[in-house]
């Protein structure tokens, strides 16, 4: 087929349940006359489809996809970001309420079947609880079986739905006729409990997994939300109109307002202010912007007004490409298929192959109770196979995981990082918010003359200013009393000025002080090139003869940096810093940590490029950040790990999350993660070889040697024995040190 004009759409999948049912979507796109490619990223419930719109249509494509069991959602005219969301909410609230009544149903099931079978109208009441956990709360095992047996395929729902099905029907049977086997010598026991107990447990796991599951979609949907809606346009004629966003072009004069979000790239025309540019460069000092600057999407006036020319409108702008990223990152890791679904794939299709043989070989070899006997063994190799401890296995150990992290600080989003951990060999630190506190502070100030009147008119002239490093003064200091400041005036990129008294006071930088040309106390001189060598930022504070004060700000590293980079080094990890503060400042802060490995000056696309370039050198890499910038590069690295204290953004992308954004919780964090998915493996080798002794005694491999032959009660009580010990082993986590 001929690559002809094409067009490329992304639109939300509903009822994807697993990463089978990804594939099973990517595949029957792929064939459909007129697609190019389809990629399905079951993280964000989307496909991302290139096709020939003059053979094929997104009408056509979704009558497929409907004829596979699942939906697409065309309707461009509502919001399609809002869908695979609230889908996936209204989910995990259907399957927690469906998880509940099922072990509320359970209980009194399973009590009577172990203490009081000989009750009265025991069977009765024991299948009137069960038939609605089978049938009702757990009908989507049976529905999803149905979907794989249609296209000829098999995973753990179609295991579920048999061996439940199975011992619910058989029970049935035996409650309905038991003369058919109290003629035949034995007793019609039945396995109501059974069917309910591993209906309940498969529907916990499930939403154990769910609930561990990470939400991306959201993660996109926060940046898209940092773009308004609206934008006040200057027209022609000098009047300000208010319109949406989607409605501005290149060109447009657009009006930002003190606190306002800028709605696009341009460049300003007219005024002046400061604009926190954190979610680009990840740095906590807003930018001062005059003419001629340039100004992104995203980004947040403080205070002050300007004026600026829309340039890059749209998909255009950097936040655009920013979020495009991120998807592209997430697109490309295509989640996983877990171990236990991989081994399913072979499992299943062999333990229904085995119950059958079992069935057959017993009507053939055994003609007097053959069929008796058989329809026991089949029944019992479905009981005895069941997946309960295999369901169990992962979420299980996440659980505890998950709790023992939360517990230390530590959040785990889901099972996926857990693998990837154990591989990790890099580790990525973004600098501010992470290695350091993320806030200017004053942590050097000097007077030339300690006097309260001076302190207080410093203070009133940077509480006037508003910008950062004046905060930064405020906050450290603490006047007696307020001084009234007159005439208080701005001077953009140098600092501000005021009287009282008549007389002028200034607070600024050193070029300030220079223009003003106002005379410096070779004490404060010394202090001033002091403070510069241990790079920190200087505000000076003068009258119209001399400088009166500096005040040393600075960035400060956290405690325990140092030493936690130190420990991830002795664990053979080479760790490296990406900033995008200057070099000096880079430098500084690389030798006080003791990292070999540092880029300066990085922008928030150089950052995944820079993730990208450690992978292709087949590097197992974990980002560690905590700022919208860095969202892009933890979506693009193996293992993301956000700082509890940053941006909810960089949290949703982040595999883990450090809630205390202490540096030293990371080597903690790849210690938990590499116990819990030894546990986890642990959990599904026992799961395994539980069923690789019980089946075959299950089918009846001893009959012919010993007389022995397993009761179905006996394999639905190992079954349950095999789910304890794997919780068992899961709790052992919790008495692991970090």
């Amino acid at each position: 087929m001929a690559k002809q004009t094409t067009i490329k759409q992304t639109f939300p999948v509903l009822d994807m349940s697993c990463a089978a049912c990804a594939a099973r979507v990517d595949k029957v796109l792929n064939k459909q006359e007129g697609v190019y490619s389809a990629t399905v990223n079951y993280a964000s419930a989307r496909v991302s489809v290139e096709f020939n719109p003059a053979v094929t249509s997104p009408e056509q494509l979704r009558t497929a996809i409907l004829d596979a069991g699942y939906d697409l959602v065309i309707d461009r005219i509502s919001d399609t970001r809002e869908i695979p969301e609230q889908n996936q909410k209204g989910k995990l609230q259907q399957l927690k309420r469906r998880t509940i009544w099922a072990i509320i149903l359970s209980i009194p099931v399973s009590i009577i079947g172990m203490f009081f079978m000989d009750m009265p109208y025991a069977n009765e009441i024991m299948w009137i609880l069960s038939t609605p956990v089978i049938f009702w709360l757990g009908r989507s095992f049976f529905i999803n079986a149905w979907k794989q047996l249609r296209h000829g395929s098999a995973n753990m729902d179609t295991l579920v739905a048999l061996s439940t099905g199975i011992a619910y029907l058989f029970s049935l049977f035996n409650m309905l006729f038991p003369q058919f086997w109290l003629s035949r010598g034995i007793h019609p026991h039945v396995y109501f409990e059974a069917s309910c107990v591993i209906i309940a447990f498969i529907l916990l796991g499930r939403l154990l997994e769910e609930k561990a599951k990470g939400n991306t979609s959201s993660a996109i949907r926060k940046l898209m939300g940092l773009q308004p809606q609206t934008v006040t346009r200057i027209t022609k004629s000098g009047e300000t109109i208010e319109i949406p966003v989607t409605q501005v072009v290149k060109g447009d004069i657009l009006l930002v307002k003190s606190g306002e979000k800028i709605a696009v790239d341009g460049i300003v025309i007219e005024g002046s202010s400061y604009v926190d540019e954190s979610m680009l460069s990840g740095e906590p000092i807003p930018v001062s912007k005059e003419a001629k600057a340039k100004v992104f999407a995203g980004t947040i006036n403080q205070k002050g007004s300007f004026r600026f020319r829309a340039e890059k409108v749209g998909n255009a702008t950097m936040l655009a490409h920013i979020i495009q990223m991120v998807q592209e990152a997430q697109g490309s890791k295509a989640p996983v298929q877990k171990l236990v679904d991989r081994i399913a794939a072979i499992f299943v299709p062999v333990i229904i192959g085995i119950a059958i043989l079992s069935f057959l070989l017993w009507l053939f070899l055994e003609p007097a109770n053959g069929f008796t006997h058989g329809l026991l063994s089949m029944v019992t190799v479905l009981i005895i196979a069941c997946p309960c401890a295999l369901g169990l296995a992962t979420p299980t150990a996440i659980m505890v995981g998950i709790g023992k992290g939360a517990s230390n600080g530590i959040l785990i989003k889901d099972a996926e990082s857990l693998e990837i951990v154990r591989k990790t060999d890099t580790v990525v630190l973004d600098k501010t918010g992470t290695i350091t506190e993320g806030k200017p502070e004053v942590t050097d100030i000097y007077w030339l003359n300690t006097d309260a009147t001076f302190s207080a008119i410093f203070y009133e002239l940077e509480k006037m200013s508003g910008h950062p490093l004046g905060d930064a003064i405020t906050n450290y200091l603490t006047p007696a009393s307020a001084i009234p400041v007159h005439n208080f005036e701005s001077i953009p990129g140098k600092g501000v000025q005021g009287e009282y008294k008549g007389k002028v006071y200034y607070a600024g930088n050193r070029k300030l002080i220079g223009e003003q040309k106002i005379s410096i106390h070779n004490q404060l001189e010394k202090e001033a090139t002091r403070l510069t060598r241990t790079f920190k930022t200087i505000v000076w504070f003068a009258d119209e003869e001399q400088v009166l004060a500096i005040a040393g700000i600075t960035d400060r590293i956290k405690t325990g940096s140092g030493q936690a980079i130190q420990k991830l080094q002795d664990m053979g990890i080479e760790v490296y810093m990406l900033t995008g503060d200057n070099e000096a400042t880079a430098s500084h802060i690389a030798s006080e940590t003791g990292i070999k490995h540092y880029r300066a000056n990085v922008l928030p696309q150089e950052k995944a490029a820079f993730i990208k370039e450690l992978q292709s050198r087949r590097h197992t890499v974990a980002m560690v950040g905590d700022g919208i910038n860095d969202s892009a590069a933890l979506a693009q690295t193996d293992l993301s790990i956000a700082m509890g204290k940053g941006s909810d953004i960089a949290m949703d992308v982040a595999k883990m999350t450090l809630i205390s954004s202490d540096l030293s919780k990371i080597p903690e964090a790849l210690k938990l993660s590499a116990q819990t998915v030894r546990t986890i493996r642990q959990n599904l080798f026992w799961a395994f070889i539980y069923n690789l002794i019980g089946i075959p005694i299950a089918a009846g491999i001893l009959y012919p040697v010993s007389g022995f032959l397993l009761n179905p009660m006996i394999a639905g009580a190992a079954m349950a024995l095999s789910s304890v010990s794997v919780v068992t082993n899961s709790l052992r986590l919790k008495t692991k040190n970090l």
